[in-house]
């Protein structure tokens, strides 16, 4: 069986940072005490009664957008394949310093490093990134309380709520012989299964596969495979005659969540129709 290869993302060692003075970074883990996940205050707006939100990706941007934030700023470019290699610049400081919210999530290990170089004041808020759809909807709800825009949080979760159950629908409408598919997901694409109304027969992920688990995912004989195309390993069961789907998580410059949803219908609307 062919050796399967997962990368697994590494820690940035030092920010490289050409300042008038030496800032020394303070290695802190990213799930530190100082994450703000409940305070709902919103004093000291730096842009009257808009919050100004740096995320460090387009995934927690889209979560802060659909919350109401109208001034979002992303650091990692759209581009980046893997969004925790990427390796945080001077200039981001400068987006950082001017920051109310600093939305990050565990897994991305230069967050806080970021936040206390640039000397900010901001509120570092660790997000749950997960596009299950009630826990996409909890988390739109929680930062729209944070933030002080509720009521555009509930239009965005209303509307959402409505827009996926008609996926859904097009979904089961869409299955093979009218059977719900059975799949193996990465776990980080668990929820396009969960959206398509699959029979989730195994997970991988994210760390390395063994061939003994390769071994056990095949006997399973699924239909599919909801890979994750941010940290894809080529094909990952290629004896079992299944159809690998790569699903894609992160939002697009537009910050549009919505959009991840109904990519990832149509992504697999397309696999079950050919």
């Amino acid at each position: 069986m062919a050796r399967i290869r997962v990368r697994i993302a590494r820690v940035p060692s030092v920010l490289a940072l050409s300042l008038s003075t030496a800032l020394v970074l303070t290695a802190t883990a990213c799930g530190s005490d100082k994450a703000d996940s409940a305070d709902t205050s919103t004093s000291g707006k730096k842009n009257g009664d808009a919050p100004v939100v740096v995320a460090t990706t387009t995934w927690e941007g889209a979560f802060a957008k659909a919350a109401g934030a109208k001034d979002v700023k992303v650091i990692v470019p759209s581009s980046a394949q893997h969004a925790p290699d990427y390796d945080p610049k001077p200039s981001d400081l400068t987006a950082i310093a001017g920051a109310d919210f600093v939305l990050y999530a565990p897994f991305e290990p230069y967050a806080e490093k970021i936040k206390e170089a640039a000397g900010s004041d901001a509120k570092l808020v660790e997000v749950n990134l997960d596009n299950s759809a009630d826990k996409a909807s909890a988390e739109v709800t929680r930062l729209g309380k944070l933030f002080g825009t509720e009521d555009a949080a509930a239009q965005w979760d209303t509307s959402f709520k409505s827009e996926y159950g008609t996926l859904r629908k097009e979904l089961k409408d869409a299955w093979p012989d009218g059977k719900a598919p059975a799949v193996v997901a990465q776990v980080f694409s668990v929820w396009s299964a969960k959206m398509a109304g699959a029979d989730v027969a195994g997970t991988y992920g994210p760390e390395a596969v063994t061939a003994q688990q390769l071994s056990d995912l095949a006997k399973k004989k699924p239909g599919y495979v909801f890979d994750n195309v941010h940290m894809t390993t080529g094909k990952v069961l290629p004896d079992s005659g299944a159809k690998q789907v790569e699903i894609v998580n992160y939002p697009g410059k537009d910050l549009d969540l919505m959009a991840v949803y109904k990519n990832a219908a149509d992504t697999i609307k397309k696999a079950m129709g050919s």
